[in-house]
């Protein structure tokens, strides 16, 4: 299997204000969500899509790939964001066997627990709060 892309929060920024078929999928779990916030892409004029990698025990997502892809094309870039960039690499790595060649994970992650001011959360000030999703 090919190598999977990596790149910064503030590339994947840069990629959802430049490029209008780019989407930002959140992997996190719903706790996560409410708890640490959720990025917000107004500026985009896209909302980001929350999909679940795995519930809070750990159990994969069965549903996650159709959820993920519902009306995207196998070249639609698709920027996976996890609290630390783990699984959201191993979600990428299930979209690119699948035949989407612009699965990218956004390294550093939402929180990124091994530099917390390299995360999503740190770099980019649109990050919201939200009770329900």
């Amino acid at each position: 299997m090919a190598a999977i892309k990596q790149i910064t929060c503030e590339t994947a920024w840069q990629m959802l204000l430049d490029n209008e078929e780019t989407i930002l999928v959140d992997v996190r779990t719903e706790t996560e969500w409410r708890t640490v916030g959720i990025p917000d892409t107004s500026q985009t004029g896209r909302a980001a899509r929350f999909v679940s990698w795995t519930d809070e025990h750990g159990t994969a997502n069965p549903y996650f790939a159709d959820r993920t892809t519902d009306g995207l094309g196998p070249d639609t870039p698709i920027l996976l964001l996890c609290r630390s960039g783990v699984r959201s690499n191993a979600a990428a790595e299930l979209l690119v066997s699948m035949g989407y060649t612009q699965a990218i994970n956004v390294i550093g992650g939402f929180e990124s627990p091994q530099d917390p001011a390299a995360g999503w959360k740190a770099q980019n000030p649109s990050t919201e709060y939200h009770d329900n999703l």
